[in-house]
């Protein structure tokens, strides 16, 4: 039964948040196992690698199921099932005598663990008006970015005092201890079920989504910020040694620049959003990323190649990328509020899948220099600030 409730604790809010990163976070904590993996198993580089991006295809997948499954079912009872698949496919990661069962399990994993990403926003989105919204989404989003940072050096820590089944272990335990506490402290946000017929239900909802310029608006904004963020992360370690020529063990130091640059960008959106509105506090954001990116080309061009003429500029433009995804999220869930759910789902999807595309595209340009990563960056940085300005009307909230 549906409880009414005007408001979320802070303690639900930031279990919502970790329930939100725990996709990611499986995901990436396995990042240093990967070569430990391919000597455990005796597979080639390239079949030890789909561990990882076979998980990045299921949570963008699974985030299309999900959304619709939300709003027909309720947000508790799909939150409450992820989570329990989450639980299932760590324990078979943990059984699995074969690479192709390790994939497998993997796979059943991420599409468990995607459910954060969807429902966690929609809840958001039931509970409170568009510029409330984007100030909880604020916190949402910090914590599936900063999390999915850490967990890398966590799992390479428990991997190398133990072994890489530690890290599926850890996962279980956390994904165990989330459901606990979502069942005894998680009400149903949802209000008006939205009837379920089908694949063509689930496509039509899709397809209207994309007809509504609102969402195509904020989603696109969404997506594009995600690629500039991915982009970064997916090619810096790589630039750090072979083109600035510093130890690897740099990386993390001046890394730390990024992430809390995000953070600062969200605080900003949770104590001034609700003040300047969500179509303000996109365009701010989005400038401050390009200008961010556009200093980092030019330092380099003038030859100056220390890292930290890198991980400082990026770290200026995150901090814009911090106060534009919050605001875009909370915009394209509200753009329907009666479909929140598959909006989030939809728009989950559009991150996750231009994203992986992203983090494969800049491999493929990289030429030994900065300018491939730094450019693609720009690019996404300039299209989201166009879709958003060309389908979202001045003044809209």
């Amino acid at each position: 039964m549906t409880v009414p409730i005007q408001s979320l604790s802070r303690g639900l809010i930031l279990l919502l948040a970790m329930v939100s990163a725990l996709g990611p976070i499986a995901m990436q904590i396995l990042l240093p196992g990967v070569p430990i993996i391919k000597e455990s198993f005796g597979v080639s580089t390239s079949v030890a690698q789909l561990t990882l991006s076979l998980s990045m295809a299921s949570i963008a997948l699974a985030t299309l199921v999900y959304g619709p499954m939300s709003d027909r079912y309720g947000r508790r009872p799909v939150l409450i099932t992820g989570i329990s698949i989450t639980i299932i496919g760590s324990v078979l990661c943990v059984l699995a005598p074969t690479i192709e069962l390790l994939i497998a399990g993997r796979v059943v994993q991420a599409a468990g663990g995607a459910v954060g990403l969807v429902v966690a926003r929609a809840i958001v989105r039931d509970v409170y008006d568009a510029r409330e919204s984007a100030s909880v989404i604020a916190t949402l989003v910090m914590v599936m970015v900063v999390m999915p940072m850490l967990s890398p050096a966590v799992g390479g820590e428990l991997m190398v005092r133990y072994d890489w089944h530690s890290v599926f272990y850890l996962v279980a335990a956390l994904a165990s201890i989330m459901l606990g506490l979502l069942l005894y402290l998680l009400p149903e946000t949802l209000r008006e079920p939205v009837p379920f017929t089908g694949v063509k239900n689930l496509l039509d909802s899709y397809i209207t989504l994309l007809k509504n310029p609102l969402f195509s608006g904020y989603g696109l904004s969404v997506a594009f910020v995600s690629v500039v963020f991915f982009s970064f992360i997916s090619a810096a370690p790589e630039i750090m040694v072979s083109v600035l020529e510093r130890p690897a063990t740099e990386y993390g130091y001046y890394f730390i620049s990024v992430p809390l640059g995000f953070m600062i960008g969200n605080y900003v959106t949770r104590n001034y959003g609700q003040r300047f509105g969500i179509h303000r506090m996109i365009d701010y954001g989005s400038r401050i990323s390009i200008f961010g990116i556009a200093l980092a080309i030019a330092i380099h061009s003038a030859g100056f190649t220390h890292p930290a003429g890198l991980f400082f500029p990026v770290a200026f433009a995150i901090f814009g990328n911090g106060i534009t995804l919050p605001n875009a999220q909370a915009g394209a869930l509200n753009a329907a509020p009666k479909l929140a759910g598959s909006a989030s789902g939809l728009t989950g999807f559009m991150q996750m899948g231009f994203s992986a595309v992203a983090a494969q595209a800049v491999a493929l340009i990289f030429n030994g220099t900065v300018y491939p990563m730094l450019l693609l960056m720009l690019v996404a940085s300039v299209l989201s600030l166009a879709f958003f300005k060309a389908m979202v009307p001045k003044g809209h909230e």
